[in-house]
């Protein structure tokens, strides 16, 4: 750790070849690809030096139209604990956003896939909490430049591409770019499925299917505040139940606490606290405007991240003066518009590397 404490935020403090492969069986890696493993300096929700860990991936294929691309590609919701970082589920085949990056690697581009906060370093992660996430984002960009044997340029045209927790951190990343990374030559910022606002995210999800999604924002956040104490509003369910999940997957955050409710866990609410909702608002995204180019998609019916949270953060931005391009599905589930939103994000990230003008649908 304290190594990183003396470089400044992007510099690798280590590296090491690393395994990408969509076989989880044999763990075949990926043709074709150089992946590579690093840990690199960042900055935490407190504006203090941290250190973040991530995988770099650039194509074999030669690139002759100048400089290679770098996407910053931000991951959706894995999990609480270090067996769920992206740079650990690339490298056994479990990796369920492993398409997607594929896809964009076909293109000839590299990839810098941040593992966030606290996933695969040490700490609890900091889930959902936008100045970590966007901070670890744009300095993956940075370390993804600064790791010899690349070949990647610093002047490189970047973007950044995410869904769900992803599309907070693409998000926050568009947010500070101007003042925390001015020099990346960021393009574009595509983001979909965004809980702009993670507060009412949780209050829409209390008492449903998808409860543990809320509980793990709140683990989160409490790990970049470590003032809050969520310990001290827990009833006895609530310091069990959190203590067996904290390090789970999604799958069995959701599981865990499936239907039940902030009420049944708690001897007091977290999201009635001044405190609380403080820290929560420090992570609503549109107070400021992007620099540059957003793409935003949601799905109409989504039921983990509600449409009108997508619909005012794209207002928020055209009310800033950013260039927003909205796009819509008549989906009823999160999860079917990442799948609709793909091609379509890649295609209008080409369309930025391609120095094409983009098109504005704000009024």
């Amino acid at each position: 750790m304290g190594s990183s404490l003396r470089s400044a935020a992007g510099d690798v403090i280590s590296a090491q070849p690393a395994t990408f492969t969509m076989d989880p069986l044999l763990r075949t890696p990926m043709p074709g690809v150089a992946a590579t493993r690093v840990v690199y300096r960042s900055t935490n929700a407190r504006g203090e030096a941290n250190t973040v860990s991530g995988t770099v991936l650039v194509p074999a294929t030669p690139w002759l139209a100048g400089k290679r691309p770098v996407i910053g590609y931000a991951v959706g919701t894995h999990g609480l604990g270090d067996a769920f970082a992206p740079s650990q589920e690339m490298a056994t085949g479990t990796e369920t956003e492993a398409a997607m990056i594929t896809g964009l690697l076909a293109r000839g581009w590299a990839v810098a896939v941040t593992d966030y906060e606290g996933l695969g370093t040490p700490g609890q992660h900091t889930y959902m909490v936008g100045p970590a996430m966007g901070h670890a984002v744009l300095d993956m960009l940075r370390a993804a430049t600064r790791q010899p044997g690349t070949g990647l340029a610093a002047d490189a045209p970047m973007a950044v591409l995410g869904y769900s927790q992803g599309g907070a951190a693409a998000s926050w990343a568009a947010q500070l770019h101007p003042s925390y990374a001015p020099e990346l030559r960021l393009v574009g910022v595509a983001a979909g499925g965004v809980p702009a606002d993670v507060e009412a995210v949780a209050r829409h999800l209390d008492g449903g299917p998808f409860f543990g999604l809320a509980v793990a924002a709140l683990i989160g956040l409490e790990a970049a505040y470590p003032e809050l104490n969520l310990g001290s509003h827990l009833n006895d369910t609530g310091r069990r139940l959190l203590e067996e999940n904290k390090d789970d997957s999604i799958l069995g955050l959701i599981t865990a606490f499936a239907l039940k409710s902030l009420a049944a866990i708690t001897t007091t609410s977290p999201l009635e606290q001044a405190d609380w909702r403080d820290r929560f608002a420090r992570s609503r995204l549109g107070t400021t405007a992007p620099s540059v180019p957003v793409l935003l998609y949601h799905g109409e019916l989504d039921e983990i991240i509600p449409y009108g949270l997508g619909t005012a953060l794209r207002d928020r931005y055209c009310t800033h003066g950013a260039t927003v391009q909205w796009q819509s599905y008549p989906v009823t589930d999160h999860i079917t518009g990442v799948l609709l939103g793909a091609a379509p994000a890649t295609d209008w990230l080409a369309a930025r590397f391609a120095g094409h003008p983009p098109l504005s649908t704000c009024p």
